[in-house]
């Protein structure tokens, strides 16, 4: 089953169990790839609703910040809640041993020595790890290995 059959299937499930806050994230996901095929004029395969599911993380995690700042707890519990509807969306997250032996086998195979040769070790890398890693926090550790 594809994943955007699983996320139609989880709404319906939603729909049926009357589970509004699960029901309302799963809309607003659908929502989210529906807009990018109608923009692109494509159909998103796995890969690419994985993408728009990172995006949308990233929106909630932005607006829980500023919900934070501005003292409204409960609209901030609300993207929290957002959040881990569509992290059940996410592949399985890599951990660190998985990550540092991929950022050293992409520094051996492109040959990097210095920052400069980051965008050659970061495209290696992004393939393998989007949607299983934090890029920023890959970055960093590629940078770091790199003496930036």
């Amino acid at each position: 089953m594809s994943l955007r059959q699983r996320i139609t299937e989880d709404m319906k499930a939603a729909m049926r169990d009357r589970d509004s806050a699960r029901l309302e994230s799963i809309r607003l996901l659908r929502a989210g790839i529906q807009r990018r095929e109608v923009d692109e004029r494509i159909t998103l395969d796995d890969d690419a609703v994985v993408a728009v599911v990172q995006k949308q993380i990233k929106q909630s995690q932005d607006a829980i910040a500023q919900f934070n700042d501005g003292g409204r707890d409960d609209l901030s519990a609300k993207e929290q809640a957002h959040i881990e509807v569509l992290k059940g969306y996410m592949p399985a997250q890599m951990n660190e041993q998985e990550i540092d032996a991929l950022i050293g086998a992409a520094l051996a195979q492109s040959g990097a020595a210095t920052t400069r040769d980051m965008g050659k070790v970061m495209a290696i890398l992004k393939p393998q790890v989007q949607g299983k890693a934090d890029m920023g926090a890959v970055s960093r550790k590629v940078k770091a290995q790199l003496g930036g």
